[in-house]
């Protein structure tokens, strides 16, 4: 396994994540004391999965029909766009 790259990974996801819309859904749905709670976590962690393998599988098809050098560049100018427009709205 490469482990850096898994770390890399996990600590962007980990960090976008936190209290995020999915996080706060998913606390709203753990304040039902009616719910169990094993049951929520196992089905938020298999949304995130699922999401995830869509992720993995878009940016595979992507990498066959776009240069990697190129794929880089338009992803980091979405994350500064994201970015920007998160501070102009803030």
């Amino acid at each position: 396994m490469e482990w850096k790259i898994f770390l890399s990974v996990f600590a962007t996801v980990f960090i976008a994540e936190l209290g995020d819309k999915t996080q706060l859904a998913t606390m709203l749905f753990a304040a039902d004391k009616e719910v169990g709670k094993l049951t929520i976590f196992l089905a938020a962690s298999a949304a995130l999965i699922v999401a995830s393998a869509i992720g993995v599988l878009a940016g595979s098809l992507l990498a066959e029909t776009i240069n990697e050098k190129l794929l880089h560049i338009i992803a980091g100018l979405g994350f500064i766009l994201i970015g920007a427009f998160t501070l102009y709205n803030a």
